[in-house]
């Protein structure tokens, strides 16, 4: 289709360039003057000009085209991976809140990392999914289907029907032209002729001003479709830039608590640490009552005077028991009596428990808030 309509466009510029040619032939007297010839070459640019504006807009309108399709693909592809995620962020929350293995809860507490970090992955896909389709393909489409464009295109294939006819008209007004000559004096043919050349005056006169209207249409849609289109790669490229961003940022937080996990297998980071792992379980609240258990001791086994002081958690500890206490890097604890065998037991943000004294490190003066975090 495309090559047959520039053979067509050929063609109808050479049968102008025709007509050119005869009406310069015949041209004086009232008949095909100079006036003529400058509105047929004025056309003449205008319809190459057309005829560019038509070629552009086709192409953008077909590359707005292609990216909606590419980003509706996306959306799909990118709407199931998050189905998927999703499932895989349930199975993991659901093995971590289980908690059925007997040596130890590190992949306990893996699988709820893993769990957490993949439900975010999964909110930031899902935002990056909304943009693309509300702020890229939506946009795009409506500019594919848009009025502005049909609007200008059916202004383009008026003024062409027009613009054929009027090249019509002049062919008939040549060949009457060339018959008044034969037959000077011939009033009939002279009436014919005059009405001819009128008729195509006024199509010449309508063409011109459909054919400035069309253009203007047209090069405003051309802008329109540069300027929009430009804008919605943008907004793609600095969405799926944030996308990564974010991502990268859950994957590294996500690793740095997978390796603080794998450590504590591996490589403990520190006696303390390591001696806990063979501590003895913590006495009850039984023991401790009836004076079964050790008085408070400081942090190198002798024992403390002041009775009660603040410790500050240097390392996390998942309590495996109702008796133990969770405890969080950075939480302030009430420490109230610490065993010989390395247990303490105190309170923590309203609750009391056991835990493990070589993850505490005491701390003498400490701010009137953190002191109130506690209780």
């Amino acid at each position: 289709m495309e090559a047959i309509r520039k053979q067509a466009s050929k063609l109808r510029e050479q049968v102008a360039r025709q007509q050119q040619a005869v009406l310069r032939q015949f041209g004086g007297g009232g008949y095909g003057g100079s006036d003529t010839v400058v509105t047929d070459e004025e056309e003449l640019h205008r319809h190459q000009q057309l005829e560019k504006l038509y070629i552009s807009t086709r192409s953008a309108k077909h590359f707005q085209r292609d990216i909606v399709r590419g980003v509706e693909g996306s959306i799909v592809t990118g709407s199931k991976q998050v189905e998927i995620g999703t499932k895989l962020c349930e199975d993991s929350r659901r093995y971590g809140s289980g908690n059925t293995c007997t040596s130890g809860n590190t992949l306990t507490r893996a699988s709820l990392s893993f769990a957490n970090a993949r439900d975010q992955m999964e909110k930031v896909r899902g935002t990056l999914l909304k943009t693309l389709g509300t702020q890229v393909a939506e946009p795009l489409r409506a500019m594919v289907t848009g009025a502005p464009l049909v609007d200008a295109r059916h202004l383009a294939q008026r003024y062409e029907r027009m613009r054929q006819e009027a090249e019509s008209q002049t062919i008939e007004v040549s060949k009457r032209q060339a018959k008044v000559r034969e037959n000077p004096g011939n009033p009939e043919l002279v009436m014919k002729l005059e009405y001819s050349e009128a008729k195509l005056q006024d199509l010449k006169s309508n063409m011109t001003i459909l054919g400035k209207e069309a253009a203007s249409a047209m090069a405003s849609v051309e802008d329109q479709q540069q300027n929009q289109t430009l804008q919605r790669l943008i907004t793609l490229v600095e969405a799926e830039r944030s996308y990564h961003q974010k991502m990268l940022e859950i994957i590294e937080r996500l690793q740095g608590e997978m390796r603080v996990e794998q450590q504590r297998i591996e490589a403990p980071q520190t006696p303390q640490v390591e001696n806990i792992t063979s501590s003895p379980p913590p006495p009850s609240y039984e023991e401790a009552s009836n004076g079964s258990v050790n008085a408070s001791h400081g942090h190198d086994g002798t024992s403390d005077a002041m009775g009660y002081f603040l410790g500050e958690v240097m390392f996390p500890y998942q309590s495996d028991s109702e008796f133990e206490l969770s405890l969080s890097v950075g939480d302030y604890v009430v420490i109230r009596e610490v065993t010989s065998s390395g247990w303490a037991e105190g309170e923590c943000k309203g609750k009391a428990g056991w835990f493990p004294y070589d993850y505490i490190e005491r701390r003498d003066r400490v701010l009137a808030t953190k002191v109130v975090e506690v209780f």
